[in-house]
């Protein structure tokens, strides 16, 4: 079972849902394999305006049941895509820190503490205090090439499910079976699915074990 999230590192609503993915990571730990990947957000995704980022940031609190509001102040109009947090995570990821602690940090210096995290300098500061990294050298990994086109590839791959939300997640088993959920910021309905898919493949794992492989014709 592989479990596959699709996330911009700033993104609102991949903030909310963090909670989700770790309770899925403990519930299913040595049953599924999961990991992350970057789905960059371009300036059709992003705000316009710090009051518009702060309504929408009112409005998701709401839904959640949040006791804060999640700060604006890292909101720059200039920008119309956020590369540094997403690239230094990436690239954190390739000098071995494959976990969430270092998009975590990214995403709370910005969401929580108002931080300018799409400046490189920014981003690569929190990451590397994170990670126990040398900033220098997560910089020069996180503006190459390499680095922006693995970003990209990815963020083909998320609009090739043809959705368009973030977070979104791919779940997918060993005999096939595949869902997608977009948008979705709660386990519950992740947990079911999961289930489900864990439940066919033993289903037909046992049933081979007693049936054997289908004729050959």
């Amino acid at each position: 079972m592989k479990v596959t999230y699709y996330l911009e590192v700033i993104s609102s609503w991949c903030y909310w849902a963090e909670p989700a993915w770790a309770e899925l990571k403990r519930r299913y730990a040595g049953k599924a394999e999961f990991g992350w990947k970057l789905a960059l957000m371009d300036a059709s995704g992003l705000p316009v305006s710090r009051p518009q980022c702060e309504w929408f940031y009112r409005r998701s609190g709401t839904i959640m049941g949040s006791t804060f509001m999640l700060n604006s102040g890292w909101f720059e109009p200039e920008l119309k895509e956020y590369l540094a947090p997403n690239l230094v995570a990436e690239a954190a990821k390739e000098l071995g820190v494959t976990d969430d602690r270092v998009r975590l940090a990214i995403a709370h210096a910005a969401l929580r503490e108002g931080r300018k995290v799409g400046r490189w300098e920014e981003a690569g500061a929190v990451a590397a205090a994170a990670a126990g990294l040398d900033k220098s050298a997560l910089l020069e990994k996180a503006r190459s090439p390499e680095i922006e086109e693995r970003a990209r590839a990815t963020t083909r791959e998320f609009h090739a499910l043809q959705v368009n939300q973030r977070p979104t997640f791919l779940l997918e088993n060993s005999i096939g079976d595949r869902a997608v959920f977009s948008g979705l910021a709660v386990a519950a309905p992740l947990a079911a699915a999961i289930d489900a898919m864990l439940d066919d493949a033993a289903a037909y794992a046992s049933h081979a074990a007693d049936f054997g492989s289908p004729p050959a014709g």
